[in-house]
């Protein structure tokens, strides 16, 4: 009998509860996630290792976070691969709103991405795309950062630019960080530009390149954190502690590097690695201590797995492997939950999930896949029985 139990226990791990009619509530903490198909979300109750089917009809699903207490999520829907709408919705599948209201141009032709509820729950921000004609007549696509309040709205506009993207809050809501690309004329080489042909001349080929830009909430401040002369910057990631922001670099295609820099303007960014890697994704420890990222072709590893990157020294030989389990291997979208006991991500496209305690773990669920990051219910989601009717 004891030699059963572990074996039960296991099969509760990776054979979560199928959800009952009456939906019992749920009690948290919660990890959220969207299917390969795209066809529904899913909620994990890590209470009872239980889960619970959201579906909102014949649309591609995407979710993206919960509201501050944890009673809603924020998810875009979509007409296969058409512009999605941004909705939030209760967690028990009711009450489907519909957040920005906008006019200015046909509803075939907008579109809502990337979003993110802040953390004191006030507002959301978002990726706005906008497909505007020209005095050509041609229709040029442009990016935006966005925010409406909690209710829903009319947008407002961070960033004029129209290239802007991967919005990405402070903990403690006060700041926004976000890139930003620009154009540049190509050189001999990636690492050089060329300079500008006179008026009349040819017409060279451009880069399109991204910088690290910061805005404060209320949209009165704003600076550029970055400014690399050639290269580009992706996937913004705040330390815990708010103090500083990890990020990728990429000198020149498919060729990454970890870097971090202060939330400060005039900041100088800090760089963590110089070989030849490819990063998939990156967090951060719960303690701001290091970064956790999955990564490929890393210190003689092909296949993408956990690492812990330090931030002194260099991690093409400082890092070390955060977690060696060959059952949970070809690692995605490392997430820690908010209390940092546990660690989410996705193993061979399947949610995976280690106690950081003793870095044990299983698969969660293996016969569902997905390749989008799993999403906590935040530090003030009290359980379903404490959300409002």
């Amino acid at each position: 009998m004891q030699r059963l139990i572990p074996i039960l226990l296991l099969l509760l791990i990776i054979w979560p509860a199928a959800p009952t009619d009456a939906q019992d509530a749920l009690v948290g903490p919660l990890i959220a996630v969207d299917t390969a198909e795209q066809d529904r979300i899913l909620l994990y109750d890590l209470s009872n290792m239980s889960s619970r089917e959201l579906r909102f009809g014949p649309r591609w699903h995407r979710v993206w976070g919960f509201s501050a207490d944890g009673c809603r999520v924020l998810l875009t829907l979509s007409d296969g691969r058409a512009l999605g709408r941004l909705y939030s919705a209760r967690i028990d599948g009711t009450d489907l709103r519909e957040l920005v209201q906008f006019y200015e141009l046909p509803a075939n032709r907008w579109g809502i991405w990337d979003a993110h509820w802040s953390p004191d729950g006030s507002r959301i921000a978002f990726t706005m795309i906008r497909d505007e004609p020209q005095p050509t007549g041609q229709i040029e696509r442009e990016y935006h950062v966005g925010w409406v309040e909690a209710g829903g709205g009319a947008p407002q506009f961070y960033s004029v630019s129209g290239d802007e993207h991967e919005p990405a809050w402070s903990p403690d809501g006060q700041w926004l960080a976000y890139i930003a690309y620009e154009e540049r004329v190509a050189g001999a080489d990636m690492q050089s530009t060329a300079v500008p042909t006179p008026e009349g001349g040819p017409e060279l080929p451009l880069l399109r390149e991204a910088d690290l830009w910061v805005t404060s909430a209320d949209g009165s401040i704003k600076y550029r954190l970055t400014n690399f002369p050639v290269g580009s910057v992706r996937a913004p990631r705040w330390s815990p502690d708010g103090f500083l922001i990890g990020f990728t670099y990429s000198p020149s295609p498919s060729n990454d590097q970890f870097w971090m820099i202060a939330n400060q303007e005039g900041s100088i960014p800090t760089q963590l690695s110089g070989q030849w890697s490819l990063i998939l994704d990156t967090t951060w420890l719960p303690d701001s201590s290091a970064m956790i990222s999955a990564v490929r072709d890393f210190q003689g590893t092909r296949e993408n797995r956990l690492w812990r990157i330090p931030l002194v020294g260099l991690a093409d030989t400082d890092a070390v492997p955060f977690l060696v389990n060959d059952a949970l291997n070809f690692t995605d979208y490392p997430r820690f939950s908010p209390d940092g006991r546990w660690l989410a991500f996705r193993s061979a496209y399947r949610l995976a999930l280690v106690s950081t305690a003793d870095l044990t773990g299983q698969v969660l669920d293996a016969g569902t896949y997905g390749n989008t990051p799993p999403v906590w219910s935040p530090p003030g989601f009290a359980g379903e029985a404490a959300c409002a009717g």
